[in-house]
């Protein structure tokens, strides 16, 4: 019944939502250690006023736990830090470490709460109790993103002192599991209202950050995914190849100004829809502001691969477009650099495509790879220099029409 009240089910989790969950698993130590820590105190002092086998059997088991716990989040975190799991079954086997060893901690100082009531020592018992409901307050805190183990642990945490109150069957002890229920209670709802809550403020955070990667204009990413998305392609090629095509638009200021900007912003969005239309999965397409944009291409096989893209891009972006009544001709420039070839790094390969767009802009439009050009000023046409002149017919006897622009 309290899971079908929660506003969202925990499985209903996004890969990034889940990812930011563990990674705040996984945040700190601090909790296990002082759990143990105090776990440590309080049975030291338990064992020297009462000799009680089984607590310092106990003591020993819980600090024992809190080590190897410390040293599970130091390592998970390494782990982490060096390689975020990639799929949600990596990321379910991290959280289950962790709920394997929360757990563990759980039932261990539920049984020390519940072997303190039994060896009527006020002090011992008041000792072991507080420890108790203070680790239940940080599972409430920390656990409220994986609701099913929060309420595990909890339940693991205080049914044992629960019972052996009941088994005493005098007012105090009754009334000390009643209040221990309703406090069990008020944490089972807490965690549902913390986990609708820190889900909501995720979900939020993630749109907003979206929303600041996205062009309003083109719904394309902007400039600043180049930065994150780019960066990981190239990093994370193995032995394929990353192709840049930096492309940019000729002539659209002209259309732009003959035709006004509401006709030059729908051009825009039609460009950009026929770029994505070009794009395969796990392509990036991104408008890096005006005309300019980028197609960042994966699994390249060869340089052909890359070059015929190229040609794809510039056939397609050129082709005629039918906006608000008007018959629309621009061009496109492209320059192209290739991972390995053309850079070790993002930076380097988007610095020799623009160098490779400069080069075809010259040519009047066309295509130009970064590797064929040489290393000195003034290079000669490369690609696409055949075609420019009967492009350049085609643009001027389009501006000459009225019906189009080039």
């Amino acid at each position: 019944m309290l899971l079908q009240r929660m506003g969202s089910r925990p499985g209903s989790l996004s890969d990034t939502v889940n990812l930011e969950v563990i990674g705040g698993l996984y945040g700190s130590m601090v909790p296990i250690v002082l759990a143990g820590v105090s776990q440590a105190i309080a049975g030291a002092i338990t064992v020297w006023q009462t000799a009680d086998v089984a607590t310092l059997l106990l003591t020993v088991i819980g600090v024992a736990i809190a080590v190897l716990r410390a040293w599970q989040i130091r390592s998970g975190r390494r782990r982490l830090a060096a390689q975020p799991p990639r799929d949600r079954a990596a990321a379910d086997r991290r959280k289950l470490h962790y709920a394997i060893g929360t757990a563990a901690t759980s039932l261990v100082l539920g049984l020390f709460a519940a072997r303190a009531l039994m060896l009527d020592d006020a002090i011992c018992a008041m000792m072991a109790m507080g420890i108790a409901f203070g680790f239940g307050a940080g599972i409430v805190a920390r656990l409220s993103m994986v609701p099913l183990v929060a309420l595990a642990d909890l339940a693991v945490l205080g049914l044992p002192p629960i019972a052996v109150a009941l088994a005493r069957l005098d007012l105090p002890h009754v009334g000390l599991a009643m209040l221990i229920a309703l406090y069990l209670f008020g944490s089972f709802e807490m965690v549902r209202l913390m986990f609708n809550s820190t889900i909501t403020h995720i979900t939020l955070k993630q749109q907003f950050e979206q929303l600041a990667r996205i062009d309003p204009m083109t719904g394309l990413f902007n400039r600043s995914a180049l930065a994150t998305d780019l960066a990981r392609m190239i990093a994370d090629r193995g032995d394929r190849t990353v192709a840049i095509h930096a492309i940019d638009l000729d002539h659209f200021k002209a259309a732009n100004d003959r035709f006004g900007h509401p006709v030059g912003d729908a051009l825009l969005r039609e460009v950009a829809a026929r770029l994505t239309s070009l794009a395969a999965p796990g392509d990036l397409v991104v408008r890096m502001g005006g005309d300019e944009f980028i197609l960042a291409q994966t699994s390249v096989r060869c340089h052909g691969e890359a070059e015929r893209m190229a040609r794809r891009i510039f056939e397609t972006v050129s082709a005629p477009y039918a906006i608000a009544g008007h018959d629309i001709v621009i061009g496109a420039s492209i320059g192209v650099a290739l991972s390995g070839d053309d850079g070790p790094d993002a930076e380097a390969m988007l610095s020799r495509s623009d160098q490779a767009l400069y080069q075809a802009k010259s040519w009047r439009g066309g295509y130009a790879l970064a590797r064929d050009l040489p290393a000195g000023e003034g290079a000669a046409p490369v690609h696409g220099n055949a075609q420019a002149p009967r492009r350049r017919q085609r643009f001027d006897a389009a501006v000459e029409s009225g019906l189009s622009v080039a």
